[in-house]
């Protein structure tokens, strides 16, 4: 299997009247403001070019009308795109008949909505094997196939409730386990837990990252909270006015902003608590001093570099193999907020 689950490839949204007359503008560079003013179209997205990987957690994210969320809806065809291309495992959606479609969001396609998205007058159980039962599973075995997901999000006691009685975080775990239950490959996850409350909406994000480990989903995460992003996100796609401004390795965007719309993203990141000492790290060199295991953050790793003698520490692979070293100076440096790099070139991997 492919190690590229979703390709998307010069992916244009205009909404309008004459989307299709309004692309030739856009393609030479109208802008947003000018479109909607000038034509009274509206730009959603800009030339998409985005490889997410199979088996990880890609993040999608920007601030409110950046696009995030049209860009998600088109991997299942909610919205349907003004040109461009999508493949889902080298197979084409957008050439997909009425019926392929169809079968395509029943099978190989889950989603998991902001507002939950629940049948209030459907039980918890019900609610979970919502999916199975329109794959054509009975519904006593899709309800006995529930009861399995109700309890890895922890609601196993609650399969008999409706949906209406519980906490936002509960029923915002009755719609993961409904889009697990499926057995879907990809997992579509909108803002899915932006309405809940900061101590709920954290415990979400350890019951996912918990499943992802297991279940080696691919997973396609919109929010605008950067914070969330860098705890879940594999890799990160931001969005601006529906273009992608900077994509790739959550500690590349930190270490190496391209743009200042990126900078002043991350500038109220505490980098000491997101910076990973594997990223950097001087490679294959060995010290005297402590060690350190690659994912430990800057913060965890700087009292004891400035405590030992020489300021340096090993950096070892999760068998406890010696990688690299790091160093105080190098340490002070990517804590400090860097200076952007004009044109610097990303990948999303």
């Amino acid at each position: 299997m492919s190690d590229v689950a979703i390709s998307i490839k010069g992916l244009y949204k205009i909404f309008g009247k004459r989307p299709k007359k309004m692309l030739s503008y856009v393609k030479d560079g109208i802008s947003k403001a000018d479109l909607l003013e000038k034509h009274r179209h509206v730009l959603g997205l800009k030339d998409i070019n985005i490889n997410i990987p199979a088996h990880k957690i890609s993040v999608i994210m920007g601030l409110s009308g950046s696009g995030k969320s049209t860009l998600i809806r088109h991997i299942n065809r909610l919205i349907e795109p003004t040109s461009g291309k999508i493949d889902v495992y080298g197979e084409d959606v957008l050439s997909m008949s009425k019926g392929e479609l169809r079968e395509f969001r029943r099978h190989k396609v889950s989603m998991v909505f902001q507002n939950f998205g629940l049948h209030v007058h459907k039980t918890v159980a019900e609610n979970v094997a919502y999916g199975l039962v329109v794959q054509g599973i009975p519904l006593n075995k899709a309800k006995k196939n529930s009861r399995k997901w109700l309890e890895r999000v922890g609601l196993e006691e609650f399969e008999n409730c409706y949906t209406s009685r519980l906490s936002g975080g509960m029923q915002q775990r009755v719609g993961l386990a409904r889009a697990l239950a499926t057995d879907a490959d990809i997992l579509l996850m909108d803002e899915a837990f932006s309405a809940l409350d900061p101590l709920i909406r954290t415990d979400m994000q350890d019951i996912l990252l918990k499943l992802q480990q297991e279940l080696q989903k691919t997973i396609v995460f919109i929010t605008h909270d950067l914070d969330e992003a860098l705890y879940i996100g594999d890799s990160i796609a931001i969005l601006r006015d529906g273009e992608v401004i900077q994509q790739g390795d959550p500690q590349e965007i930190i270490l190496k902003p391209n743009d200042d719309y990126i900078v002043d993203f991350i500038q109220d990141i505490n980098r000491g608590r997101v910076i990973r000492i594997r990223s950097i790290m001087i490679k294959g060199e060995t010290v005297d001093g402590p060690n350190f295991n690659h994912n430990s953050v800057l913060e965890d790793v700087l009292p004891s570099i400035v405590k030992s003698e020489n300021h340096k520490a090993n950096v070892t692979n999760d068998s406890g193999d010696i990688i690299g070293s790091i160093d105080l100076k190098t340490v002070a440096s990517a804590i400090a907020r860097p200076a952007v790099e004009k044109g610097a070139e990303t990948s999303y991997r």
